[in-house]
């Protein structure tokens, strides 16, 4: 059994994991930014304890893409984490650092510590220029995985076969082709043919 302390510990430290504050990564769960503040942790007068909602630890589990096992980790202060490739966006658009499939090839990776997600294939790129401005900035890292398979709506990662990578909201998909649509309002959709693309996978979790 948790304590108090142990519970809200367990949240600051999932924030951290975040790369935000407790108040940031609430809004980043859709939640009133006050949520996990010090302030809700104890009544007014201090006299009675509060907890978090199992609905807020859940959705800030899911903004931070982890799940309970991972969260008693933190609480418990025990690691379950491992190292997953790493990437600049700019240095994946050169020759070798994928393989035919996607996954990562090569040298000039290195390797970063982040929480099991189950994917043994799973890498880390970090974003580069203003290309998928607003929603990414440059210096966040986005964690990719291939085994995945993307669904309309998901946002992707897209290397096309003349070598270029870079990140979409992914529309329709036939069977000859699939709609693109920019992470950044101003850019234009796309319709590409599959078999100009090497290959697509889901963005799953970034650190903003």
């Amino acid at each position: 059994m948790f304590t108090h302390e142990q519970i809200w510990r367990g949240i600051d430290r999932l924030a951290a994991h975040a790369q935000t504050s407790p108040s940031g990564l609430a809004r980043r769960a859709g939640l009133d930014s006050t949520t996990f503040n010090p302030s809700k942790r104890v009544s007014a007068d201090g006299s009675k304890l509060r907890w978090p909602s199992t609905e807020s630890l859940t959705k800030a589990l899911s903004a931070a893409n982890l799940g309970f096992a991972d969260f008693a980790a933190l609480v418990s202060g025990e690691s379950q984490t491992r190292s997953l490739p790493a990437l600049d966006l700019a240095d994946g658009d050169r020759a070798g650092a994928f393989d035919a499939i996607g996954l990562p090839t090569g040298a000039g990776w290195h390797r970063v510590p982040f929480p099991d997600l189950g994917d043994q294939t799973a890498y880390a790129l970090t974003v580069e220029g203003g290309a998928m401005l607003p929603l990414y900035r440059p210096g966040d890292r986005l964690i990719i995985a291939p085994d995945e398979r993307p669904r309309p709506g998901d946002r992707v990662m897209v290397k096309t076969r003349d070598g270029g990578i870079s990140g979409w909201e992914l529309g329709r998909h036939t069977v000859q082709d699939v709609t693109l649509k920019p992470l950044n309002p101003s850019g234009p959709e796309r319709i590409v043919k599959l078999a100009d693309i090497a290959w697509i996978a889901r963005i799953v979790w970034a650190s903003q």
